[in-house]
C-alpha cells in the first residue's frame, strides 16, 4: 500500500472520516454565489449520515456545462493553477480547475493506485494517453513521479515508436485508454514486432469500457496483468479508484471521493449489490468541488467488508456501461460491450468493430454491425455469430464483414455506436 493507514482504516473510523468530509465540502462550496443558489438552506450541520446528503439536489454534465467556464469553481482565479477540461463535442466543455492542492491530491491518489497494481520505484512506466487538457496523461506522470518510477511520458499515438521504446527502455507498465493495446497488437502484426522482446507485465487501463472477454483477450495476448483505474475529468481525471491483485471490485478511495449508486430513473438509493447509476461527491477538492454528481456511469456496491489485499475501502464492480449509452433497437435494449462480449468468442473475428443505426425511408429503424474478419469466417462462424445475437440478445442485424484493418483507428477513444436516426435530411 502506498498510505497503509489511510487505505486499512477501519470502516467505523473510514465512515466517520467521510462524514466529515461531506461537511466540509458542503461549507466550503456554500462560500460561492453559485452553489448557495444551487442548495439553498442547506448546512454543513444538517448532514448526519448518507441520508441527509442524499436530499441535496444532483448535479449533471449539463449543469457543469452551462456554469462555463469558472460558475461553479470552488477558488478564485488567483489560486487556480492550472486547468484540465472535457472535449466539449455536444456544448460547451467541462472546465476542471485545478488548485495546487488539487494536483498533490492527484498525485496521492494516482500512488494509491499505481501501489494497488503492484507498480513501484522499479518499474518503467509507458504512459500513452494523451498530455494537454484531457486529464490522463498528466493524472498517471504525477503518480508515477510520486512512487519513484521511471516514467516515459510519450502520450498518445505513434505506435511504431511506443514498441521500439518498449522493448529498447524495458517498459514494464503500460498506462493507457482501454483500446490502446489492441492498437499495440495490430501494428505488432503488420510491422512483424516480435511481442516477446517486451517486458510488460502491467497494464493499468480506463477512460472507455471494455468488457471482461476484451480483458482476457488483452492478458493473453501481451502476457501481462491488467487493472482498471476510475475517475473521469468532472473528478479530477484517473486516481477515483482501482482494482487491486484481487480482482474483487474497484477501490475508491472513500477519503477522498464519497459514492452513491442510485436508480436512473427514479432516483432512489440502490441497495448493495444492485445495478444503478454511480453519483459521485468529492470531499478533497477545492478547484471544482463535487456535491452528487450523476456521471451516468452503470455499476454497483460489490462489498464493504475488508478486501483479500487489506485495504477497507468500498468496492464498487467494473463500470457496465453508461446510461446514455443504452442502444433501444425497436423496443430491445442492449449495450456495446454485450455486442463485443459476443464477438470476441467468435474465432477468426477481430477485436474492431462498429453498430450503425439509421432510419429508412420508410420509418422503420435499421441496424448494421459491421466486423472484421479474416476469411473464411462467412462459412464457418457467420451462422453461429448470427444465431447467438438473435438468442442473447434478441437481434437480428445486417451484419457486413470487412476484411481486419478497414475500419478506422481513432487516435483516442474508439468509436464503437453511430446512430444516424436523429439526422435530418
Amino acid at each position: 500500500m502506498w498510505e497503509p493507514e489511510a487505505e486499512s482504516r477501519p470502516r467505523e473510523a473510514l465512515e466517520q472520516q467521510t462524514l466529515d468530509g461531506l461537511r466540509r465540502t458542503l461549507g466550503h462550496v456554500l462560500t460561492r454565489p453559485a452553489w448557495r443558489r444551487r442548495l439553498g438552506d442547506a448546512a454543513p450541520g444538517d448532514i448526519r449520515g448518507p441520508a441527509d446528503w442524499a436530499r441535496l439536489p444532483f448535479l449533471t454534465k449539463d449543469d457543469l456545462r452551462d456554469a462555463y467556464p469558472f460558475g461553479l469553481a470552488g477558488a478564485d482565479p488567483e489560486r487556480i493553477a492550472r486547468v484540465h477540461m472535457s472535449s466539449g463535442t455536444t456544448g460547451n466543455p467541462v472546465v476542471n480547475p485545478f488548485t495546487r492542492a488539487d494536483v498533490e491530491q492527484w498525485g496521492a491518489v494516482m500512488a494509491r493506485c499505481y501501489a494497488a497494481a503492484g507498480v513501484g520505484a522499479r518499474d518503467v512506466i509507458q504512459i500513452t494517453p494523451s498530455f494537454g487538457l484531457f486529464t490522463g496523461g498528466f493524472g498517471f506522470h504525477y503518480g508515477a513521479e510520486r512512487i519513484g518510477a521511471m516514467v516515459v511520458p510519450i502520450g498518445a499515438g505513434r505506435t511504431s515508436l511506443q514498441l521500439q521504446l518498449m522493448r529498447d527502455l524495458g517498459t514494464t507498465v503500460l498506462a493507457g485508454i482501454s483500446t490502446y493495446p489492441l492498437r499495440i497488437l495490430e501494428v505488432a502484426r503488420e510491422e512483424g514486432f516480435d511481442l516477446g522482446a517486451l517486458r510488460l507485465r502491467v497494464a493499468i487501463l480506463g477512460s472507455e469500457m471494455w468488457s471482461d472477454d476484451l480483458r482476457r483477450l488483452i492478458e493473453r495476448e501481451l502476457s501481462m496483468t491488467t487493472f482498471d483505474i476510475l475517475g473521469m475529468t468532472e473528478t479530477g481525471g484517473p486516481g477515483l479508484g482501482i482494482d487491486c491483485a484481487a480482482h474483487a471490485g474497484i477501490h475508491v478511495w472513500e477519503d477522498h471521493y464519497f459514492c452513491e449508486v442510485v436508480d436512473p430513473e427514479t432516483e432512489r438509493p440502490r441497495a448493495d449489490g444492485e445495478e444503478g447509476e454511480l453519483v459521485v461527491s468529492t470531499l478533497t477538492r477545492e478547484g471544482l468541488p463535487l456535491i452528487r454528481y450523476r456521471t451516468r456511469d452503470l455499476t454497483r456496491v460489490v462489498s464493504r467488508a475488508p478486501c483479500a489485499c487489506g485495504r477497507t475501502h468500498l468496492r464498487l464492480d467494473r463500470l457496465r456501461g453508461r446510461t446514455d449509452d443504452m442502444v433501444i433497437f425497436r423496443g430491445v435494449n442492449f449495450y456495446p460491450r454485450q455486442i463485443e462480449s459476443l464477438l470476441l468468442k467468435q474465432p477468426g473475428v477481430g477485436h474492431e468493430y462498429q453498430i450503425v443505426l439509421d432510419r429508412a425511408p420508410g420509418g422503420s429503424d435499421r441496424l448494421a454491425l459491421l466486423v472484421e474478419a479474416r476469411e473464411g469466417f462467412v462459412e464457418t462462424g457467420l451462422p453461429r455469430l448470427r444465431q447467438e445475437l438473435r438468442e442473447v440478445l434478441n437481434l437480428s442485424p445486417e451484419i457486413t464483414l470487412l476484411a481486419p484493418g478497414a475500419l478506422p483507428r481513432p487516435p483516442g477513444k474508439a468509436v464503437r455506436v453511430v446512430d444516424r436516426r436523429q439526422v435530418v435530411e
